[in-house]
């Protein structure tokens, strides 16, 4: 009997020290919380230092998750999100839902950030990737690509960050001529999925010639699977840079544990994480440099960037070229 009354005794304490542990949620794409992704050990990280329980939701890829946020306005469960980039930052600040950081790091981006609200934790090109073996000689550039008979695959720009970084990188390339360059390229394209995820998979189990990725996707590969033959495919135009970000809600109910976290993404234990994760190059330079194998990967002899407060008109100006094109 005594040991019955202790055990319940107990599991009435343990409960209440459960329900006291504050909880800080994050919103985020589906591949950051694959189990390969940075998800489980950023978890682990920060929660030896931040006495809580840190909870990654899913919620698609990266466009999708600004769409969530508009949609549940103040009413939100999220904490903070992770996973926009500076395509969407104007538009995200425009809906009153986030708010300012106060966040300041000695960033190694290829651009100066001003940003007081989104704070930056990885950065990359977006590039189309190829297996070597299967085909030697790619294409050096959007139109000769579309002048090819390679099968591709690409992500919609509605609900992924890259399907929307390759509209900006084929506008920000071609300009005018952007319209002219979708209906070229598009007898080449197999599918358009709704994040990267699908799309790699897809690539991966032979059903494209290329994907769409980022010039650093081929070091996953080289250092995880000791496998050199996926790369990437220079282009001429040169390539467009993605930054990726994460803000605090403006409505949050834990407002220091959301800094703490942001706070944590620029530091050595989250930075050290990033590149053989989430295979994108870290905002801040992890203090043991990057892993061995980045060397090998291409750079852009051009980066393309639209400025935040630019890419909000432009995109809406890609994407209905886009529409057209594909829908002939």
């Amino acid at each position: 009997m005594k040991t019955s009354i202790f055990a319940a005794g107990f599991c009435v304490l343990a409960s209440v020290a459960t329900a006291e542990t504050p909880v800080l949620t994050v919103y985020t794409y589906d591949s950051f919380v694959s189990d390969w992704g940075p998800g489980p050990a950023v978890e682990k990280a920060f929660e030896a230092t931040c006495g809580c329980d840190l909870q990654f939701v899913g919620a698609g890829d990266g466009a999708a998750l600004l769409a969530r946020i508009r949609l549940e306005g103040a009413r939100t469960k999220a904490d903070v999100v992770l996973g926009l980039d500076t395509n969407l930052t104007a538009t995200a600040a425009e809906t009153g839902l986030f708010a300012p950081s106060g966040i300041r790091a000695n960033y190694d981006l290829p651009v100066a950030w001003e940003d007081t609200t989104f704070v930056p934790y990885d950065w990359g090109y977006f590039a189309f990737v190829y297996d070597k073996t299967k085909l030697a000689t790619p294409p050096k550039g959007f139109k000769a690509l579309a002048a090819s008979d390679l099968k591709i695959v690409i992500q919609d720009p509605r609900s992924s960050t890259p399907g929307l970084g390759l509209l900006l990188w084929v506008k920000d390339a071609y300009g005018d001529e952007a319209p002219m360059i979708w209906e070229d390229l598009s007898d080449n394209i197999v599918t358009v999925t709704k994040g990267w995820s699908e799309a790699y998979g897809m690539f991966l189990e032979g059903e494209a010639d290329m994907v769409l990725s980022y010039t650093t996707s081929p070091a996953y590969h080289l250092i995880a699977e000791q496998d050199d033959t996926k790369a990437a495919a220079p282009f001429a135009e040169g390539h467009y840079m993605q930054i990726e970000v994460a803000a605090k809600l403006a409505g949050t109910g834990q407002p220091e544990l959301a800094d703490k976290f942001l706070q944590f993404m620029v530091s050595d234990g989250f930075q050290s994480i990033i590149p053989t994760t989430n295979w994108m190059y870290p905002a801040i330079t992890p203090a043991d440099g990057l892993p061995d194998g980045f060397e090998t990967l291409i750079t852009p002899a051009k980066s393309l960037l639209v400025p935040a407060g630019q890419a909000d008109a432009l995109r809406d100006a890609a994407l209905a070229e886009w529409l057209t094109a594909l829908s002939k």
